[in-house]
C-alpha cells in the first residue's frame, strides 16, 4: 500500500480545462492517467510493481529528491512501456531474477533516479526501447549496473553505477548505447562489457575504475568506441578484446593496470588514437592470433611496473605504431612466432631497460624513420626466419644497437648507431643480414662486429671513431668453409689497422666480384643469382645417418612418447624398405603425420628432425622442412589460394610440408573462407604426389580433434596422430640447464631451486609457452645478470658465468 498520495494533474486542449486529482495509490493514478497528465507521487514509499504504458510524466516532489521510494517485495518494481518522463524517483528491487527498472518500448526521459537494489539488473533496456537516461544512479552488488538487450538503445548521460556485483554496463543481443559523461566503478565483472554479432558501444568522457575484472571487454564480434574517457585500478585487464572484437579508442588513457593494459586475440581489431597507456604490470599492448591486429597512432606507452615488453606481438598478429612513444620499460617490442609482424613508424623508443625491439621464431618487423634512445639493445634478430626491415633509424645511447643471431635475416638500410657502449651492430651464431648504408659512430668496441662465419652482406657502411676499430670480421669454431660476409663499398675513419677478410671469406667473394674496395675483395650485395657460386665451391654436405638424427632426437629434454611413436615409425619403413631388397612384401605405412599439444612443445622441431630421419632412409630425396600456416597457403581472391598451396607444395618437394595451426584452414565460421580450397588442393596434392612429400599438419589438440572432424578427406591422408605433452617444472629447468651449459653460463647454488619453484608457480594457461618459456627465462636471466655485472669494475670469472636467484624475472 502507498504511504502517500498521487496527484495527478490532467491535461486538456485548453489550459482552463486542467483539472487535479488525487489517488491513494500509484497504480490507480497511473490507470486514471492519460497521455501528456502529469503525476507527482506525495514522499512515501510504495510496495507496488508498477508498469507505465502512457507517455505521461511520473515525479517526485520537487525539492525532496529521494523521498519517493518504489520498493515492492519481488517483481520488476517499475516497468516503463511507452515515451513517458521518469524523475526524481528512489527505485528498490528485491528479485535476483528481475531488473529492478525495466524500459520496454518507447523513448522515456529517465531523470535523476537512483536505483538501490539487489536484482539482475539495476536498470534493463531491451527491446526497440530507445530512453534517455540522465543522471541516474545505480547501486547493485548482485547483478550488472546497467543492462542493454536485445536490439536496445538509448543514450545515458552523466549516470553512474556505483556497484556491481556482475557487469557495471553489459550491452549485448544486438544492443547498441551510447554512454557520455558516465562513471563506472566498483563492478565485480567487467565495467564495461559487450558481446555478440551487431552489438555496439559509444562512450564518450566516461570513467572506469576500481572495478575487479577487465575494465573494458569486447567480444563475439561485438563493436565499441571509447572517445575522451578513462579505464584504470582494474584487478584484471584494463582492455580485453576476443573472437573478430572491434575496438576504437581515441584520445583515451589506460593506467594503473596489474596485468595487461590491453589484452586482444581471435582476429580482433583495436584502433588507438591519441591514447596514453601507461603504469601496467604486464604488457601495454598485448596482441595475438593469426588475423588479430592493432593500429595505433599518435599513441604513448610508458611507465611500466612490470618485467614484460610494452608492446608484445605473437601467433601470427599485426601491430601497427605511427608517431608513437615507448619509453620507460623493460622491453620495448617483442615480435614472436611465424606471420606475426609491426610495422612501427616515425615512432620513439627510448628508456628501455633491455631489449627495445625483438624479433624471433619467424617474425617480421618493420621499422621506418624511427628513434631508439637509451636502451641496452636497440634490436635484436635472435633466430632463424626472423626477420624484417629497418630503415632510416637512428639508435643512441645502447649497449649495442643491432643484434643479428641464429639465422635471422634483417635489411638494415640507412641507419645510424651513435655511441654504443660495446657494438654498432653485432652478428653471431650463423645470422645473416644486410647492412646498406649505415653508419656507427662513437662506439666503446667496434662498429661492425661480425663472428662464428656468419654470412652477413655490408654496402656502403661507413664507421667513425670507434674505440677498438671499425670493422672486425672473427671466425667462429663453428665456421663452415665458405661462409663470411660479403662487403662492398665499406668505408672507416681509421687510417690503419682495418683488416681486411680472411682467405676463407676472400675466396667466397672473389667468385662474385673482382672489384677490390677498402676490405679487400669485396662482392655487392647478396642476390640469389650468388647463391649457386658460392653453394658450388663447397663439398657436397654429407647427409647425417637416421641412427645419428635419432640420437640428436633421444637429446632433446621430455617427449618421451613423442620419441616412442617417431622410432616406432622409423623402424616401420625401415623394416618395410629391407622386406623390398629382399623381394618380400612390405607393409604401406602412411608417413604423414598429425602433431597435437601447446605451442613451445618441440612440434617443429621434431617436424625437422622427421624429415632428416626418412631422408638418410632413401625415403625422401632431400629432407628439408617447410614451414607453412594459413597466411601462406590462403589468397584473397577464388584462385589464387590453389596457386599458393600448390607452391607450397612444390617448395617442400623432397622434404617435409608442416602446417602450422592447421585447424585455421577450416574454422568454425568458415562461410566464404577460402581455407577449404587450400584443403581440397593440398589434399590432390598429397594423393597425387604420395611419395615426393610428407605433409605433417599441427595445432592445439583440441583444435586439430575438430579439424580432422569436420574433414574426413584429410584425416585419412594421416597414418597416426602424436601429442606433445607441455613439459613439466624438472624439464623446463632441464632446459634452461642446457641454454646454460651452450652459453657458457652456470647456474649458482640454490638457483635451480628458485627456478623450479618459478616453473611451477607460472600459469599454463593458452598463452604458456612451454619450451619457449623457458628459452625466454633463461635470456631474461642474462640481461638480468648483464645488468648486474655490469656494475662491478673487474669482474672475476665467477661473476661472469655465475646465474643468482636475483637474476630470475620476477613471477607474474
Amino acid at each position: 500500500m502507498a504511504q502517500g498520495t498521487v496527484q495527478v494533474t490532467h491535461t486538456g486542449t485548453s489550459r482552463w480545462r486542467r483539472r487535479t486529482g488525487e489517488y491513494a495509490s500509484l497504480a490507480a493514478a497511473l490507470e486514471a492517467a492519460g497521455d501528456g497528465d502529469v503525476l507527482t507521487v506525495a514522499p512515501g514509499t510504495y510496495r507496488e510493481n508498477l508498469v507505465v504504458r502512457r507517455s505521461v510524466t511520473l515525479r517526485g516532489p520537487e525539492g525532496s529528491p529521494g523521498s519517493v521510494r518504489i520498493a515492492p517485495a519481488d517483481g520488476v518494481p517499475l516497468t516503463v512501456c511507452a515515451s513517458a518522463v521518469v524523475q526524481d524517483l528512489h527505485v528498490e528491487g528485491q528479485d535476483a531474477a528481475a531488473p529492478a527498472l525495466l524500459v520496454e518500448e518507447g523513448t522515456p526521459e529517465l531523470l535523476d533516479i537512483r536505483v538501490v537494489t539487489r536484482s539482475a539488473a539495476g536498470i534493463e533496456v531491451r527491446g526497440g526501447a530507445r530512453p534517455t537516461v540522465r543522471r541516474c544512479t545505480v547501486d547493485n552488488p548482485a547483478g550488472n549496473g546497467i543492462a542493454v538487450l536485445d536490439g536496445g538503445g538509448g543514450v545515458f548521460e552523466e549516470c553512474e553505477v556505483v556497484a556491481a556485483g556482475q557487469s557495471g554496463v553489459a550491452v549485448r543481443g544486438g544492443a547498441h548505447p551510447r554512454l557520455e559523461r558516465c562513471r563506472i566503478h566498483h563492478a565485480s565483472g567487467a565495467g564495461l562489457s559487450a558481446t555478440g554479432e551487431n552489438t555496439a558501444v559509444e562512450a564518450v568522457g566516461c570513467e572506469i575504475h576500481e572495478v575487479r575484472g577487465s575494465g573494458v571487454q569486447i567480444t563475439g564480434r561485438a563493436t565499441a568506441h571509447l572517445t575522451d574517457s578513462d579505464v584504470h585500478r582494474t584487478t584484471a585487464d584494463g582492455v580485453t578484446l576476443d573472437t573478430d572484437a572491434v575496438l576504437t579508442l581515441a584520445d583515451c588513457r589506460i593506467h594503473d593496470i596489474p596485468e595487461n593494459a590491453v589484452d586482444l586475440r581471435s582476429r580482433s581489431v583495436l584502433t588507438l588514437t591519441r591514447t596514453t597507456v601507461r603504469q601496467f604490470g604486464r604488457n601495454g599492448l598485448s596482441v595475438w592470433d593469426p588475423g588479430t591486429r592493432v593500429d595505433a597512432n599518435q599513441c604513448e606507452i610508458f611507465d611500466s611496473t612490470g618485467d614484460y615488453p610494452a608492446v608484445w606481438v605473437s601467433d601470427g598478429a599485426t601491430a601497427v605504431l605511427d608517431s608513437c612513444r615507448v619509453h620507460d620499460v623493460p622491453d620495448a617490442l617483442f615480435v614472436l612466432d611465424r606471420g606475426s609482424r609491426a610495422d612501427v613508424v616515425d615512432s620513439d623508443l627510448s628508456q628501455v631497460r633491455n631489449t627495445a625491439v625483438s624479433v624471433s621464431d619467424g617474425a617480421t618487423a618493420q621499422l621506418d624513420d624511427c628513434r631508439i634512445r637509451d636502451a641496452a639493445t636497440g634490436a635484436w634478430f635472435r633466430d632463424h626466419g626472423s626477420g624484417g626491415t629497418l630503415n632510416g633509424c637512428t639508435i643512441d645511447g645502447t649497449q649495442t644497437g643491432v643484434i643479428v643471431t641464429k639465422g635471422a635475416d634483417p635489411t638494415i638500410e640507412r641507419c645510424t648507431v651513435d655511441s654504443p657502449a660495446e657494438a654498432g651492430f653485432y652478428v653471431s651464431a650463423g645470422g645473416r643480414g644486410s647492412f646498406l648504408g649505415c653508419r656507427v659512430t662513437g662506439s666503446g668496441g667496434y662498429g661492425f662486429h661480425v663472428i662464428d662465419g656468419s654470412r652477413t652482406t655490408l654496402k656502403k657502411c661507413r664507421t667513425e671513431r670507434c674505440a677498438r676499430g671499425g670493422y672486425e670480421f672473427a671466425e667462429g669454431g663453428d665456421a663452415a668453409p665458405g661462409t663470411g660476409p660479403v662487403v662492398e663499398e665499406c668505408t672507416s675513419d681509421e687510417s690503419a689497422g682495418l683488416e681486411p677478410p680472411t682467405a676463407q671469406e676472400t675466396a667466397v667473394v672473389q667468385q662474385a666480384s673482382q672489384s677490390p674496395g677498402l676490405l679487400g675483395a669485396i662482392p655487392g650485395q647478396r642476390t640469389t643469382e650468388q647463391e649457386p657460386l658460392i653453394a658450388a665451391a663447397q663439398p657436397a654436405q654429407p647427409a647425417r645417418t637416421s641412427k645419428a638424427v635419432l640420437g640428436e632426437l633421444d637429446a632433446l629434454v621430455g617427449l618421451e612418447s613423442v620419441k616412442r611413436e617417431v622410432r616406432a615409425l622409423t623402424d616401420m619403413i625401415e623394416v618395410g624398405r629391407r622386406r623390398q631388397q629382399a623381394g618380400l612384401k612390405a607393409a604401406s605405412v602412411k608417413r604423414h603425420l598429425v602433431f597435437t599439444g601447446s605451442p613451445g612443445t618441440g612440434k617443429t622441431t621434431v617436424a625437422r628432425l622427421y624429415g632428416e630421419i626418412l631422408a638418410s632412409l632413401g625415403v625422401l630425396e632431400k629432407g628439408h622442412l617447410v614451414e607453412v600456416s594459413r597466411v601462406d597457403l590462403v589468397g584473397e581472391h577464388i584462385g589464387s589460394t590453389a596457386i599458393r598451396t600448390q607452391e607450397a607444395f612444390d617448395r617442400a618437394r623432397g622434404g617435409v610440408l608442416f602446417v602450422d595451426e592447421a585447424y585455421a584452414l577450416s574454422p568454425e565460421d568458415s562461410g566464404r573462407d577460402f581455407g577449404r580450397e587450400a584443403i581440397d588442393t593440398l589434399v590432390k596434392l598429397m594423393e597425387d604426389h604420395r611419395d615426393a612429400v610428407v605433409v605433417i599438419v599441427a595445432g592445439y589438440t583440441a583444435e586439430m580433434e575438430r579439424f580432422l572432424s569436420v574433414n574426413p578427406g584429410v584425416a585419412s591422408r594421416f597414418s597416426r596422430t602424436i601429442t606433445f605433452s607441455d613439459y613439466d617444472p624438472e624439464e623446463l629447468l632441464r632446459i634452461v640447464e642446457q641454454q646454460a651449459e651452450e652459453h657458457e653460463y652456470r647456474l649458482a647454488p640454490g638457483t635451480a631451486e628458485a627456478l623450479l619453484k618459478y616453473f611451477t608457480a607460472l600459469p599454463k594457461g593458452p598463452a604458456f609457452g612451454n619450451g619457449r618459456t623457458a628459452r625466454q627465462t633463461f635470456e631474461a636471466m642474462v640481461e638480468r645478470h648483464a645488468s648486474r655485472v655490469a656494475q662491478f669494475e673487474e669482474p672475476t670469472t665467477d661473476d661472469l658465468t655465475l646465474l643468482y636467484v636475483e637474476d630470475l624475472p620476477a613471477s607474474s
